[in-house]
């Protein structure tokens, strides 16, 4: 007669091999998160690294856009907060993870309107956290620097549209996900709104 132990001991040699089965799951996981996240960073580096030398190396044009999707159309600095990126046409989660996006309807810089760019808060419109009113923004372009003093925060719900509204002037709108530190799906966004103050500037690549 077998011992009544060994019948015991089957079980619970199934349920260790089970959970460490599980485990090396969560681990596998995990090491392919980080490494998609790893790949996400060095590829957002490298895009803006690849169209900041182009966009240097660009002269002034007084030629009217021609739009494309994921066509640069300048650099967006905020000196203050030390953020730096490049513009690109579209508003996709595929640019969005490359660059700061011009949101399609929205008035292009230099026209009359409002000129609408989204970010994703946890890369290039982070520091957006520490905006202060009356923070300088320049917005450079092939066909000049165009210079916007903050005006306005504010937080709206997700769906709320009426901030890509047209202006009577000329105004800047940045719009990113809020709360900053939310984890998913953030369920609000994070708005600045700033005024145009001058003419654009005839040396479109030079420091603010």
């Amino acid at each position: 007669m077998k011992p009544a132990g060994g019948a015991k001991a089957r079980p619970r040699r199934k349920s260790a091999a089970i959970l460490r089965a599980v485990s090396y799951l969560f681990l596998a996981v995990g090491i392919l998160a980080l490494g998609y996240a790893g790949y996400v960073i060095v590829d957002a580096h490298a895009y803006q690294a690849y169209e900041q030398s182009k966009f240097e190396s660009v002269s002034p044009t007084h030629a009217p856009y021609l739009l494309v999707e994921g066509g640069v159309i300048g650099e967006i600095q905020v000196p203050r907060l030390h953020l730096k990126a490049i513009v690109v046409q579209g508003s996709s989660n595929t640019i969005l993870r490359r660059a700061v996006g011009h949101i399609p309807e929205t008035a292009l810089p230099g026209e009359q309107g409002n000129v609408a760019l989204a970010g994703h808060r946890d890369t290039f419109f982070r520091p957006l956290r520490n905006i202060r009113l009356g923070d300088a923004i320049t917005l450079k372009t092939p066909d000049g620097a165009f210079q916007y003093v903050v005006e306005s925060t504010a937080v709206v719900a997700a769906r709320e549209v009426g901030v890509l509204t047209s202006s009577d002037g000329r105004t800047l709108t940045l719009i990113t996900c809020f709360p900053f530190n939310y984890i998913g799906s953030a369920p609000n966004r994070f708005v600045v709104r700033a005024r145009e103050l001058v003419s654009p500037s005839s040396e479109p690549h030079s420091a603010p």
